[in-house]
């Protein structure tokens, strides 16, 4: 471990290997509706970053494990933080899509 990798963005595709291990686990995209259907990963459900708040209907139980991606990782890094201050106990942000190494669906 480097004294710089805490600027390494998550790698989405290893983040992609340990969702599909989780039992029962949501894979949110946050980003717009709009980018959201110009491609995302197969599976995921979109929860655009500025919907997530007090009040927000959010899927799953609070002890579902959810994996967060965006395109680059901010946003995500944004949601993760959101969610795990709204109760949420298994909150990982996996990055962004545009490092993602599979086909997208539209």
């Amino acid at each position: 471990m480097g004294i710089f990798d805490f600027l390494k963005a998550p790698d989405i595709n290893q983040g992609l290997c340990r969702y599909a291990e989780a039992a029962g686990a949501l894979l949110l995209d946050v980003r717009t509706p709009e980018e959201y259907r110009q491609g995302h990963i197969p599976g995921s459900k979109n929860l655009p970053l500025d919907t997530i708040g007090p009040g927000a209907a959010i899927p799953g139980a609070k002890d579902t494990p959810l994996f967060v991606y965006c395109h680059s990782g901010a946003r995500s890094r944004q949601a993760a933080a959101l969610l795990a201050r709204m109760g949420y106990q298994s909150v990982q942000n996996i990055g962004g899509i545009a490092g993602y190494a599979g086909k997208v669906e539209r």
